[in-house]
């Protein structure tokens, strides 16, 4: 029987992600906890956590002492050499930081031959301890790669490009963006139907996106050289590209592309010959440049016109070496804090149902046991979510989309299976569940997944079985020469989700409508298409088992899944036309300046069509505060204590009304 491989993080209680591979690497996952040898994750009290960072003498707080007399008892109890903190200070979002708590969180070193559990207990004594948490070391579940689109496929396809709607040569191959219901039918078996994809065809009449979108994709390194990738990936502009320096101030040296979280570098990589290729694969399924007459198309790659979307590299495995939980999370706040809106999460834990016989130790089983049980995630995760984004911008709040994991589990894995955030299961051609995927209780929606398990009779030009059932999209050199080739999984699945949020905040973009997160979220989930009426009768399918092709066929029933795979299959085309009727018309934002500082505003942001626009400001006490035009922005300078009302003028007869206020310690967002 074929054992299904895995793609993932294995924590304390075990992650997964799956990818199409020849590999059988199930076997690999470790069925008990494994931490950090000398470490430990302490939250502190605010008041704590400010004698300590008045203790620190670096950027990010690492200390030998806390000055706390009863915390330096316990450091001594357990030999505690020193303190950080999990969270580098960015001089730009301190106060946000504090606001949020994240400032409290700090990693504890002590001697590896303590045991992590009895220096929990000591910590959980002291009253200064809000939370105490572990360091759980993340490492792969499988060596395996993708399955390689051959360069003679890809030549082949490029001479003959066969859709309209593109010149991407492989978009006739990616039944997952359109589906016209003809790619798999043999004789009377007939397993496509149309339009069980993401309806980004019609979509595309609205958008196919924004630059100034950006989605955080938390995975491998994405291979940012890939030339259907390159435009689309996101750039920061105040760092150096391969510095040693911290540029920028915002606490991470160096990070120009985003940053390599697993070796705390900037240096972003995707070619050891450990890397499978998944981060670039999730990459090419949101971002892939559209139109360009090069490989694949994308659900919000832009076209050779008009950026797409941006990808920032979020790189939490770098070769064999894994990462662990301070890695993610200082990831997850690293995207809010540097502009990303979107949170693309490939992971998470094994289902609290899963079987235990294959996949070990059950995951959590419910939200109150994962909060209590990763409460650093937690809180990293609801800082994303609440401080992404702007309350004056296009959303405000941060979408995290998950996974909803591969154990053909009746519960989502969580994180994903929060309320908080949005959980996807995978379906096929057909709008049937992917024989891996998990469905029910904390699933949000469903999106295409692959399955190479029931496309076994489906053998391509390369002698590959089923792979033409999986999501097309881009790969490294190193894994594919094509540089394309085939994946499975929740994990493919969930960056069509992502993709099809982004595409959405695309469009309210150009319509100049804001929503808060949770409203664009209750959007997605509630346009998704029906596919209850596919979940009836038996499924088909057959294990494939390395080296030998398709083995013992199989069947599941569907009833089951009645009403289990969330609202149903994201559709694009009817979330972009109910965000057109929904959310509230943006406006030029009150401003805080700080006293003879300066804040830059672009107008076109705020008004319908900006970019087309001229505009004039007018301000009623210039006394309080001044502006010039600069580049396309207006840039405010603060000249006394006070407050002024003021308004600016589009040059199609539009006016926006405002308030300027003039503080010390002002930031855009209030007072310090």
């Amino acid at each position: 029987m074929k054992q299904r491989i895995l793609y993932g993080l294995i924590l304390l209680l075990g992650v997964a992600m799956m990818s199409c591979s020849k590999d059988d690497m199930h076997n690999t996952i470790e069925q008990e906890p494994s931490y950090a040898k000398g470490e430990l994750f302490v939250k502190f009290s605010p008041e704590v956590a400010d004698m300590i960072a008045q203790a620190g003498t670096t950027r990010s707080g690492v200390i030998t002492r806390s000055g706390v007399p009863t915390v330096d008892q316990v450091m001594e109890i357990i030999g505690a050499y020193d303190l950080e903190r999990v969270f580098p200070v960015d001089e730009m979002r301190e106060d946000v930081t504090r606001k949020s708590g994240l400032h409290q969180w700090y990693v504890v070193r002590f001697d590896g031959d303590m045991d992590a559990d009895q220096v929990a207990q000591q910590f959980k004594s002291l009253g200064e301890v809000q939370k105490i948490d572990f360091n759980r070391t993340i490492k792969r579940a499988y060596t395996g790669k993708a399955t390689p689109l051959s360069e003679d496929k890809l030549s082949r396809a490029s001479a003959r490009v066969t859709r309209a709607t593109t010149n991407d040569p492989l978009l006739a191959m990616q039944w997952h963006l359109i589906n016209n219901g003809d790619m798999f039918t043999s004789g009377e078996v007939v397993k496509s139907v149309k339009d069980a994809d993401v309806q980004v065809e019609k979509a595309w009449e609205k958008t196919m996106g924004d630059e100034s979108v950006i989605v955080a994709v938390l995975d491998e390194g994405i291979f940012v050289e890939h030339p259907d990738l390159k435009d689309n990936i996101w750039v920061n502009e105040n760092e150096v590209y391969r510095s040693l320096d911290d540029n920028d101030g915002n606490g991470f040296k160096g990070d120009y592309y985003g940053y390599n979280f697993a070796k705390d570098s900037g240096i972003i990589t995707w070619n050891d010959v450990y890397d499978s290729g998944h981060g670039s694969h999730v990459a090419g399924v949101i971002a892939a440049k559209n139109n360009n007459g090069l490989g694949i198309g994308s659900i919000a790659g832009g076209n050779a016109d008009t950026p797409g979307v941006k990808v920032m590299v979020c790189q939490i495995f770098s070769g064999n070496v894994g990462a662990s939980s301070i890695a993610v999370a200082r990831a997850i706040k690293y995207a809010a804090d540097n502009g990303a809106v979107v949170l693309q999460c490939s992971w998470g834990y094994v289902s609290g149902r899963a079987n235990e016989y294959d996949w070990g130790a059950a995951g959590f089983a419910s939200q109150e046991e994962w909060e209590r049980g990763a409460p650093l995630e937690k809180d990293a995760l609801d800082y994303f979510t609440h401080n992404a984004g702007s309350p004056s911008g296009v959303i405000e709040g941060g979408i995290a989309v998950f996974a909803g994991g591969n154990e053909s589990a009746p519960m989502a894995g969580y994180p994903g299976a929060s309320d908080d955030y949005i959980s996807v299961a995978a379906t096929a051609a057909d709008f049937t569940p992917a024989v891996y995927s998990n469905y029910g209780p904390g699933t949000s929606v469903s999106a295409p997944g692959g399955d190479q398990d029931y496309y076994f009779d489906y053998v391509d030009d390369d002698h590959n079985y089923g792979e033409v059932g999986c999501v097309l999209s881009t790969l490294p050199y190193h894994v594919s020469k094509s540089g394309y080739g085939y994946m499975e999984g929740t994990s493919m699945a969930c960056p069509h989700v992502s993709g099809v949020v982004a595409l959405g905040i695309s469009y309210a973009t150009k319509l100049r409508r804001h929503f808060k997160a949770e409203e664009l979220q209750d959007l997605l989930i509630s346009t998704a298409t029906p596919i209850d009426a596919y979940m009836t009768g038996i499924k088909t399918y057959c294990r494939y088992v390395a080296d030998m092709g398709p083995q013992q066929p199989m069947q599941f029933n569907m009833a089951p899944f009645k009403g289990q795979m969330g609202s149903g299959q994201v559709n694009a085309a009817a979330l972009l036309d109910a965000i057109a009727g929904a959310g509230t018309q943006m406006s030029f934002p009150n401003l805080y300046v700080a006293t003879n500082s300066q804040v830059a505003v672009a107008p076109a942001l705020y008004f319908k069509g900006g970019e087309e626009l001229t505009y004039e400001v007018t301000i009623a006490d210039s006394t309080v505060a001044s502006c010039q035009k600069q580049d396309g922005k207006f840039v405010f300078k603060g000249l006394k204590n006070g407050s002024t009302k003021a308004s600016v003028k589009a040059s199609n007869g539009e006016t926006h009304n405002f308030t300027i206020t003039v503080r010390e310690g002002a930031t855009d967002n209030g007072w310090l």
